[in-house]
């Protein structure tokens, strides 16, 4: 067991130090509501593989009905087959839908929902290593450090909380970001809180002691 434990603490310290070398500047605390980035107010739930989707369409129950999007991003439909859903919005689909079906029907009126949530890989959080359950989480609006932690159940007695990382995507580039989660989680300490954007990684590793 001694063995896997330090084959595990190599490989997440492997992680930190390749990503070390892009750290920029310190991450910015979680922010009021009130002035959230624009990013964060604008963000819109994008569709993927494994959802559940309802597509409703007007006076025509027959061809409306419940669909699990395939994993290669399609759901086929009484009319339409193969249409690809993954990474649009659900109101985004409806309006394709309703072009799709104007061949079949006259002025078709499409409302798409969606049920058991788990988007595309793009807008998954994921959690890397000393998490009590390391997974990968469903993006929500306003999602905070403080909000993912809970997800994933906290940080195991193992854990280098303030020694963990954040990668996220900025213009294009890859960023490194220092946080410090023992403080925010340990000390209660919410200035160390920050807003999480989807598709971050958050990289905690095992403390050395």
């Amino acid at each position: 067991m001694k063995k896997i434990t330090h084959f595990r603490y190599l490989i997440i310290c492997t992680m930190v130090l390749l990503f070390a070398g892009c750290s920029s500047s310190t991450l910015p605390q979680a922010t009021p509501r009130a002035s959230l980035t624009t990013d964060v107010n604008n963000y819109q739930y994008l569709i993927g593989p494994g959802d559940n989707l309802t597509i409703f369409v007007w006076r025509n129950p027959e061809i409306s009905g419940s669909f699990i999007v395939r994993p290669d991003g399609k759901v086929t439909t009484s009319l339409v087959e193969d249409i690809v859903v993954a990474g649009k919005t659900p109101t985004m689909l409806a309006r394709e839908l309703e072009e799709a079906l104007s061949t079949y029907i006259n002025s078709p009126r499409v409302t798409v929902s969606v049920n058991n949530f788990s988007g595309p890989f793009s807008e998954q959080v994921r959690v890397i290593g000393e998490a009590t359950n390391p997974r990968s989480v469903n993006y929500t609006q306003h999602m905070t450090l403080l909000d993912l932690m809970i997800q994933v159940g906290g940080l195991t007695e193992f854990a280098d909380g303030n020694g963990a990382k954040l990668v996220r995507v900025v213009n294009g580039q890859q960023e490194v970001y220092e946080i410090d989660i023992d403080d925010l989680i340990r000390k209660g300490d919410i200035s160390k809180n920050t807003d999480i954007l989807p598709g971050d990684i958050v990289i905690i590793p095992e403390a050395w002691y």
